[in-house]
């Protein structure tokens, strides 16, 4: 007899190896992150340089956001201004800005993702994670 082991245990001990293989694993992107450090902080800056619109109300108000989720600029058809409703214009612009931030994250996401080595960008404040604004989560 093999004492108080089950036939159940080994599973049990894969399932654990398992988990502590994504740690490790983690931990190698989370190195590679920091070899990476100097081609990040460029690529960080460089997302200035990305920019992306967004739009509402089809197009009568449409607002332009780089990679870093800086407004750079807004245009609002003049037709709009002229018909001086101004709440429908507020609600406009947010739209506009909320849907150009949006498009700015997945920019920036996706030019960074080589880089960040799958990590979540929980992980970096400002680019859409949990932390960043207008982004708390539910």
């Amino acid at each position: 007899m093999l004492g108080p082991f089950k036939w159940g245990c080994c599973s049990q001990l894969q399932r654990l190896a398992a988990k502590k293989g994504i740690v490790f694993n983690q931990l190698g992107m989370l190195a590679e992150l920091m070899r990476n450090a100097g081609k990040l902080r460029e690529s960080f800056q460089s997302l200035g340089q990305l920019e992306v619109e967004g739009s509402s109300g089809g197009g009568a108000v449409t607002v332009k956001v780089n990679g870093r989720l800086e407004v750079v600029s807004v245009r609002i058809d003049p037709k709009l201004i002229a018909d001086a409703d101004a709440e429908l214009i507020e609600d406009l612009v947010a739209a506009a800005v909320n849907a150009g931030l949006v498009k700015a994250r997945e920019a920036a996401a996706k030019s960074l993702a080589s880089l960040t080595g799958g990590l979540p960008l929980d992980l970096f404040p400002g680019l859409g994670g949990a932390g960043a604004p207008g982004n708390e989560g539910p």
